[in-house]
Parts: structure tokens; sequence; C-alpha cells
């Protein structure tokens, strides 16, 4: 879909920083189909000129006077849910504040230009997320929490021996982590082994792994090189590395990896979904959820022409109909369906 004048996006800024408030009006409205229809320096200005403006999109800073963004973006996605890009100076020390941010509804989370991301660089990224975003708006909503998923009915532990050898492998990107949070937290404690892989930059994904484990009856933990595949645990790829399933004999392990990017991405759900057509073949369930490009599409593929049972997250559930709508269009998903369904059918998949 092209962004014509007939479809313009309108965004707010909300950055205590007059210069960047005033370079972000500049450089977002050199770019065709994005119109900055205002801007604020804090939480309580903003909030007046959402109800006024009503833009499509907000692009809000975290450290600002009065109210801080975490808490304002808690508030909007209460009172009025819309897509939030979180625009921040992110550093290893704040990495837990965006998870925090993205757990708590923020579309995604880009870094303010600094010595290895410059204005060029952080612009381009905001551009491709806003116009990504705003292509399925009616889909935007309050982050899910579990329950509104559908309960997954647990089996005795004497069954883990028959689901040792079953593995579930899940992808997303933009709206993964929200779309995780609600499937990860709806399985129960002894699902098979999973392996997930969410773009998302290194140092962040510990973050999250130690965020998912304390709301999850499955263990969670960012995948360390040699990590055993095992039910009830759940390994999240690194940032910036690799993630691929290997087996020796009758277990399953992970291979954490350097390399170049694959599908510009790294990790790559192409890379561990390929992996596990590989190694598990009919052994394995595949999921593809929210997500901007095609990573994965091939990989799941892959996976059902291996015997695998594969599934993507629908159209209207999904914060960017990416990744599932290319794998839908390769013949890849076998089943496709709402967010709030997918942890129960994975675990149904898993078992017939």
């Amino acid at each position: 879909m092209t962004l014509t004048a007939a479809a313009v996006v309108k965004v707010l800024i909300v950055d205590d920083s007059a210069i960047v408030r005033k370079i972000l009006t500049q450089e977002l409205g050199r770019q065709g189909g994005i119109e900055v229809v205002g801007t604020a320096p804090d939480p309580f200005i903003a909030r007046d000129k959402i109800l006024r403006l009503e833009p499509d999109v907000l692009v809000l800073d975290v450290e600002m006077p009065k109210m801080d963004g975490i808490t304002f973006l808690k508030k909007i996605m209460t009172h009025r849910p819309m897509p939030v890009i979180i625009f921040s100076s992110l550093t290893p020390k704040g990495s837990k504040t965006a998870i925090e941010a993205l757990a708590s509804g923020a579309v995604e989370v880009i870094g303010k230009p600094g010595p290895s991301y410059s204005v060029g660089d952080a612009c381009q990224a905001l551009t491709g997320t806003i116009r990504s975003i705003s292509r399925n708006p009616a889909a935007y909503r309050t982050a899910p929490t579990p329950r509104t998923s559908e309960p997954v009915a647990t089996t005795e532990r004497s069954n883990l021996v028959e689901t040792t050898h079953k593995i579930l492998a899940i992808g997303a990107s933009t709206g993964g982590v929200q779309a995780l949070t609600c499937v990860l937290s709806a399985l129960p404690a002894n699902t098979p082994g999973t392996l997930v892989v969410q773009h998302m930059p290194a140092l962040f994904t510990k973050s999250f792994a130690e965020r998912l484990n304390n709301e999850c009856a499955v263990h969670v933990k960012e995948a360390e090189d040699g990590d055993r595949v095992l039910p009830g645990h759940v390994l999240i790829a690194p940032g910036g590395y690799h993630m691929l399933l290997q087996r020796s004999g009758a277990t399953y392990y992970v291979a954490v990896k350097d390399g170049p990017a694959v599908c510009r991405q790294k990790p790559s759900v192409e890379v561990m979904f390929n992996s596990v057509a590989k190694f598990a073949g009919a052994n394995a369930v595949g999921a593809i959820l929210t997500g901007m490009g095609d990573d994965g599409a091939e990989g799941l593929l892959a996976m059902r022409n291996a015997g695998a049972r594969t599934l993507a997250q629908d159209e209207e559930s999904c914060v960017v109909f990416g990744m599932p709508k290319e794998a839908i269009k390769k013949g890849a998903a076998e089943v496709i369906l709402p967010l709030h369904k997918v942890a129960h059918s994975l675990i149904q998949l898993a078992h017939s």
C-alpha cells in the first residue's frame, strides 16, 4: 500500500527537548504521507493535543518533566489506545525501561541519534515504523493480557516423556512483545520445549526473558550456546545473534552463533525455522506472529514441507500484518488464528 495525500498519517511528537521536536518535525515532514500535526514538551500538554488533534501515531520520549513517558504510555493504553513509538536515548542501563515500554503497549522503541546512530538512521526507522503500523490502525489496542487467551489445560507430569521430543518454534517482530506475552503466559508448565525469535537489539532480550519468566508458568531465559531444549522451558534468541536448533541423538539443544543478517535481521526467524525443519521435522509446531517484513516466511514453509504443523496470526489481531501475510501467501501456514487462540492451538497441534 502506497500512502497518498488521501491517506496521510497524523503524528504527534512528545519530547521535552525543543531541538528534538524541531528536527523530527522537519525530517518527518519531508516524508510523503506523514504529517506532524503537533508537538508537546510534556504529557499534560500532549493529553490536550491528543484530544484536539486526534493523531494517528504518537512519538513519545521517556525522560520528561511532570510525568515520565512510561506512566503516560500506560494512561494512553487505558483511556485511548493508539500506536505509540518510544523515541528515547537507550543505553544498556535503559534496556529494562525499553522492555517495560513494549510490555505496556508501545509498538516499537527507537533510539535517539548518538555516536552509532545518525539523525538520518533514526528518522528512517521512525518513518518505516509509522507507515507500517498505520496500515492496520483498527488492530491496535491495549496490550493483551493472559486473561484474553483461551485457557490451556495442563496435563499430568507423567506425560512429560511424551513431549520431550516435541518442539515449538515462534517468530515475531513489531508488536511481538505484547503478542509473545499473551501467548507464553497462557502456556502450561509442561509445554514442549520452545524456541522464540523476537527482533530485538542486544541487551534487550535478557531483560525481556527475565520479565516473561516472572509472568509465565514455563521457565523463560535468554538462550546460551549449548542450552538444552526441554519441556517447560522457553529459550529466547539473544539480540545480535542467530539461534539454531541442533540435535544429538534424542537430545535437542541450541547453537547461538554470530553471522550476517538474514532477511535483514539478526536474530532471524528464518534461520531458526530452517534449523527446526531440518532437525525436528514433523515433531515441531511453528508459529509466526505480528511483525514487519518477510522474515520467517520461507522458513515456516520449510517446516510445513518437513511435516511440521504451522500457524500464523491473523490480520485483525496483528499490529503489523507483514511477516504472517508473507507466510500465508507462500502457503506456509496451515492454520490462521487470532492472537488469543494461538497458545491453545500450539498445544493442540503439538499433541495431534
